[in-house]
């Protein structure tokens, strides 16, 4: 890819609003470090996975800006985004004697980004971080929106705040690395997009699924660029998830509940929302906003990425039990984000003996 195809998405939140840059080889590109909060340090936040493969790079880009350049390497899992690992994100920071003007750079996926975000919110309440994520999901998803939290072993992102970026860079060269898994944990978020948002664009995804599970890198550039764009203009208008924003969730309620039942890290998050949004397509069938060719195709289509379109048979209570947990839930009534009609998404609630109808039939 030449740097012509690099892109920007702006993020429009008025003196909190920044930029997503898009395209290949941005880790070395000196431009794309330009015009961050100067500090005296810079810390690297990455894990044991990705930090071996692009942490150097990083270091060496961010050195011509950057007196000290820190790295510190988390453990790699959602198993790990806990108080603990971000004890550790704190104790290097006043180890080093960091002060409030140091720039925090996450580099890694979703759980790296979230833990990172979360210490930059809280370290002398509040120094600027940069995202440069490496999965395609912290890509299009975790990375855009300034949602940073870590888990608790009840709920999933259950302790975070909201706490936007300065940029976030997107070098799609990283995706080349990622495992066949995780490029499908990825699709997941992608897919999502479309339902809830654009169905033009989840004919395009159907279209060209191929050529994104062969990485091909103009498809996924702009599989990246659709995603940010649509994420972009939700958040714009909702940063804090007080009503439009929650359409984002999409897939996210039941896919929450199997990743607290299975315990975190046993489905990779993405797994986990590709199977929650064959149920919650489901439930819309039931509930009579879609029909069942949608559903059909929705499922195929989440099948073809390679990710699992039959839940764990944790039992109706179970799924009942930890959807009561979820964000979206008000006074103890569960909130879903369902399709109404395919290109745009409504969060209601729907009764219990409905909602163990789908898990029934999704589950064994």
């Amino acid at each position: 890819m030449h740097p012509d195809t690099h892109t920007q998405v702006a993020i429009d939140l008025g003196e909190r609003s920044y930029g997503i840059s898009i395209g290949a080889g941005l880790l070395s590109q000196d431009t794309a470090w330009q015009g961050l909060p100067a500090a005296a340090t810079a810390l690297i936040v990455t894990n044991d996975t990705v930090g071996p493969l692009y942490a150097q790079r990083l270091q060496q880009s961010l050195s011509a800006h950057y007196p000290k350049v820190l790295t510190h390497s988390l453990p790699d899992g959602e198993a790990y985004k806990t108080w603990e690992t971000l004890q550790s994100i704190f104790d290097v920071l006043l180890e080093n004697a960091c002060d409030r003007k140091t720039v925090l750079f996450a580099l890694g996926g979703g759980v790296v980004g979230d833990i990172t975000g979360f210490a930059a919110a809280c370290y002398m309440r509040g120094v600027p971080f940069v995202q440069v994520p490496t999965t395609l999901l912290a890509q299009v998803d975790s990375s855009v929106g300034g949602k940073t939290a870590i888990n608790h072993p009840i709920g999933k992102n259950m302790i975070g705040a909201f706490y936007q970026p300065q940029r976030v860079v997107c070098d799609l060269g990283t995706l080349q690395s990622l495992p066949a898994r995780e490029l499908s944990a990825g699709l997941a978020e992608v897919i999502k997009y479309g339902p809830m948002a654009d169905m033009a664009f989840f004919d395009w995804i159907d279209h060209n699924l191929d050529a994104l599970l062969q990485r091909d890198p103009q498809a996924l550039a702009y599989a990246v660029k659709r995603s940010c764009e649509i994420k972009a203009h939700v958040v714009g208008q909702d940063e804090r998830e007080s009503g439009l924003r929650a359409i984002l969730n999409f897939g996210h309620t039941f896919g929450h509940a199997i990743e607290a039942g299975l315990g975190f890290g046993e489905w990779l998050h993405g797994e986990a929302v590709g199977c929650g949004m064959v149920m919650a397509a489901q439930l819309s069938q039931r509930l009579g906003l879609v029909d069942a060719a949608f559903t059909q195709r929705l499922t195929a289509l989440i099948a073809r990425a390679g990710l699992p379109t039959v839940g764990p048979d944790l039992g109706a209570e179970v799924y009942l039990h930890h959807m009561r947990v979820d964000k979206k839930a008000q006074a103890g009534d569960i909130r879903f984000v369902l399709i109404d009609p395919p290109g745009s998404a409504v969060v209601r609630g729907a009764p219990d003996a409905l909602v163990s109808e789908v898990v029934q039939a999704c589950c064994r």
